[in-house]
């Protein structure tokens, strides 16, 4: 299940700038796994040639580092239980894979804006509120309604 913190957060095991924090602490099997080639491949539109090399049809070849800011939290969200991690640094390409992500595990993140999750039915616990949604519409219904975003 995908629970989402809207608004504020403060908590011991939040990482609010995972870019940075992704750059200190990845491991090299983490960037070789065929759902994290997959979502490189999807929104950066690099292929993994190893562990510590992308090659980017824009950057040419390039180190993990180098990675956007999305999948860079992308990565983490799916290879780090502890933390909690800022999904507002993703963009709303990444919103599938977060979905995918919580198929499979309980995923936690805080969002600072309103991610379009896309026109089918999913299920997000919105945390501030207790609530579980299934649909853009109570999702947006849900964070507006209670001023989740301010």
């Amino acid at each position: 299940m995908l629970y989402v913190i809207y608004g504020e957060l403060e908590k011991d095991n939040y990482i609010f700038d995972p870019d940075t924090f992704f750059n200190n602490q990845y491991l090299d099997d983490w960037l070789t796994t065929p759902l994290s080639k997959e979502m490189i491949l999807d929104i950066d539109k690099s292929e993994v040639v190893g562990p510590n090399l992308i090659q980017s049809p824009v950057l040419g070849p390039i180190p993990p580092e180098r990675l956007s800011g999305g999948v860079k939290t992308l990565i983490l969200i799916d290879n780090d239980d502890e933390h909690i991690f800022n999904a507002s640094a993703c963009g709303n390409n990444c919103a599938k894979w977060l979905l995918k992500i919580a198929e499979t595990k309980d995923i936690t993140v805080r969002l600072g804006y309103l991610m379009d999750f896309g026109r089918e039915p999913f299920a997000i616990h919105v945390v501030n509120t207790d609530k579980v949604v299934h649909n853009l519409e109570e999702l947006d219904d849900e964070v507006i309604d209670n001023r989740l975003l301010r």
